[in-house]
């Protein structure tokens, strides 16, 4: 017997249906997508304009930082090297003085963008000046103080010390996670203030490392077998006079900061505070007795340093060691 299929007409199969359900359900997929991607894209006509955030952005940011710090530490690296191989090497044809210094002052001003990128926030105007930035600002500092000098003066002894250590703050201040301190900016008399101290400490800094470096070359001449290095180092006559005058100009640039701290921060001896400036009087005090000596007493060698160093500490400890305090272990910000 001869069966008959029923017919179906027009009707559509299951399966027919889940395709073409399948299908709708795509379509409308497809149009939220692009009304979304419409609705986040910045307008093309106004460029001031702009929707809700691209995802990706973030990530985009991350990766601009992640590779100007990447060329910022590698430039450092090289002009290390080619600083020290000027040093060292018996060619005296062959210079690598220059392009040495060259170098670092294009890492110097990636590290000032860098700086920037990470530590200024717009709305509201606010620096962040967290442990790791403010330690990467002040041998930023002190590293293009160096370098800009060293065209003129012998100062690559000091230059192959601070640039390695600057690249080693740039890298923990992009890798190394730390919470956010914003101080509020926009007045001109704090924004100097700031200014005005973190310079002071870049000036210390160097003035410390001339006197580390006149007790090493003190040491080697009381020693009477001074390595291939040291005789390359200029004459520590020079070297002491270097580090007065970097001093003579710390120390005022630290009364300034003092005194405008004094003028224009109403809580400069609340608790969170008091620390720092009990400390930099001390070492004010230091460095002015130190001054003085040198004018009155004809204080150098040994004495000097001993001094300058002890200002030093003081002026870490005022700054960085306070700051470690209240946001490492305190977390107060």
């Amino acid at each position: 017997m001869l069966r008959c299929r029923p017919w179906k007409g027009n009707h559509p199969s299951a399966a027919d249906e889940r395709l073409a359900s399948a299908r709708l359900k795509a379509r409308r997929a497809v149009w939220h997508s692009c009304r979304v991607f419409l609705a986040t894209r910045p307008h093309s006509a106004d460029p001031g304009r702009s929707g809700a955030p691209i995802p990706g952005g973030a990530s985009h940011v991350d990766h601009s930082v992640t590779f100007l710090a990447t060329a910022t530490i590698t430039g450092f690296a090289l002009a290390t090297i080619l600083l020290l191989v000027d040093q060292w090497q018996r060619f005296e044809r062959l210079s690598f003085r220059l392009p040495g210094l060259l170098i670092a002052v294009a890492a110097l001003v990636g590290q000032g963008a860098l700086l920037y990128q990470l530590g200024f926030q717009p709305n509201p105007a606010a620096l962040n000046l967290s442990v790791l930035n403010a330690l990467a600002a002040v041998f930023g500092l002190a590293s293009a103080i160096t370098v800009v000098s060293a065209f003129r003066e012998r100062l690559e002894g000091i230059a192959v010390v601070l640039l390695p250590v600057t690249a080693i703050t740039v890298f923990l201040t992009v890798f190394v996670p730390e919470s956010n301190v914003p101080i509020r900016t926009g007045e001109i008399a704090l924004d100097a203030h700031i200014l005005i101290s973190l310079s002071a400490y870049a000036l210390l800094t160097l003035a410390a490392l001339q006197g580390v470096m006149l007790l090493i070359q003190h040491q080697a001449l009381h020693g009477h077998h001074p390595a291939g290095w040291i005789r390359r180092l200029p004459p520590m006559e020079s070297v002491e006079q270097l580090m007065f005058r970097f001093i003579v100009i710390g120390f005022l640039l630290l009364t300034l900061a003092l005194v405008t701290g004094f003028l224009f921060l109403e809580n400069i001896f609340a608790q969170h505070l008091v620390h720092k400036t009990v400390l930099s009087v001390i070492a004010w005090v230091v460095f002015a007795v130190l001054l003085a000596g040198r004018h009155i007493a004809g204080w150098r060698g040994r004495t000097a340093v001993q001094w300058t160093l002890a200002g030093f500490i003081l002026m870490g400890l005022a700054y960085f060691g306070t700051k470690i305090v209240l946001e490492w272990i305190l977390n107060l910000g």
